[in-house]
């Protein structure tokens, strides 16, 4: 199949298509830029530069494929990030409608069963992708993830951040829901089955064996990394406070972590597990936690020198961003100063 990859040079899309194209397919990867470093696979691909904001060209990109991956997400702050993601829908929608393309995969978050207006925005901005897309006449497949394990992830590098700058582990109350993580090789096996399942237009929730309530996540994160992180909880914390603070002591933007927390006021957990059988090859075992965990702590120093062929996708690859692997070293105390007066600026602004 002739497949278009939106968002290839993120942390998912750069691990999916080498494992299209190992799987015979032929791929076709998107760029805002076409002068920006490309990927090791780059010369395997047909890359063509799109913004996906802009209907013509997100109308040649479809242009003559067979099936659409989207992979984009806009977790920046502001309050138009929701019209950015309504438009980029609407205009994937259109040229799948217009050049007919068959098939497209959406991966999205988790969608906890809550009234609509419970959601927070960001969980509500997918929900509306998802309409979006499903409401063209292609197959479409939206898989619904929640945390994924693997060096680079966004909310891996949230937990890894924090365990190891915060000497102690201050959850709020509201923040120990469950969390069922997937590794980034099984949403990527899962992704791939997607593009040839026999199914119709649906939605799939896909996560690991565990659901684990999210502070016990960062408990066994710390045991694994050798860390001693006692926890304390912490009522009344209010959501964008902790986000605020979350989002200073690490390197991961702070608009995509304060999404990321305000989900965390619902389990995140999978409602059905059908994945398993209309995605995955017969037999496959997912990934355990801890073997997850372990193997994202692979040190960036052995994992970058490997051939990126050979790498542990679930390990540091040199198109990560530059917060992923463990982020930067700047001084604990630095970060605190940073995470007061982020706060203070939150709580009295002006």
């Amino acid at each position: 199949m002739k497949v278009l990859v939106t968002g290839a040079t993120g942390y998912v899309g750069g691990r999916l298509v080498p494992r299209l194209l190992d799987a015979g397919h032929e791929v076709r990867t998107t760029t805002t830029d076409l002068s920006r470093p490309a990927p090791w696979w780059s010369d395997r691909v047909e890359t063509v530069q799109m913004d996906i904001t802009d209907a013509h060209e997100v109308d040649a990109a479809v242009a003559g494929v067979d099936a659409v991956y989207y992979l984009v997400h806009g977790m920046g702050g502001g309050s138009d990030f929701a019209e950015k993601d309504r438009l980029a829908a609407r205009n994937v929608a259109d040229a799948v409608v217009t050049h007919g393309t068959g098939r497209v995969v959406y991966l999205s978050g988790i969608v906890p069963p809550v009234e609509r207006q419970d959601l927070s925005e960001h969980i509500t901005s997918r929900l509306e992708v998802e309409e979006i897309l499903t409401a063209t006449p292609a197959t479409v497949l939206t898989l619904r993830a929640a945390v994924l394990l693997g060096s680079g992830s966004t909310s891996f590098e949230i937990i890894r951040q924090v365990s190891e700058r915060m000497p102690v582990q201050t959850v709020p109350t509201w923040m120990n829901s469950d969390v069922q993580p997937i590794a980034v090789v099984d949403a990527i096996a899962a992704l791939v089955g997607a593009l040839t399942a026999d199914v119709g237009s649906r939605s799939y929730d896909i996560g690991g064996p565990a659901r684990i309530p999210y502070a016990e996540l960062l408990d066994r994160y710390a045991a694994l990394a050798g860390l001693t992180r006692p926890q304390v909880t912490v009522p009344f914390l209010p959501t964008d406070v902790v986000g605020t603070i979350v989002g200073a002591l690490t390197d991961v933007p702070t608009p995509t972590v304060e999404a990321l927390v305000e989900s965390l006021h619902h389990d995140m957990v999978c409602a059905e597990e059908d994945f398993r059988r209309d995605l995955l090859p017969e037999g496959y075992l997912l990934m355990g936690l801890d073997e997850a965990v372990r193997r994202s702590l692979t040190d960036p120093r052995e994992s970058l020198q490997a051939e990126p062929e050979t790498a542990d996708p679930m390990g540091p690859l040199a198109h990560d961003p530059s917060w992923a692997a463990g982020g930067d070293d700047q001084p604990l105390l630095a970060r605190a100063v940073d995470a007061v007066q982020d706060t203070v600026d939150r709580v009295l602004p002006g």
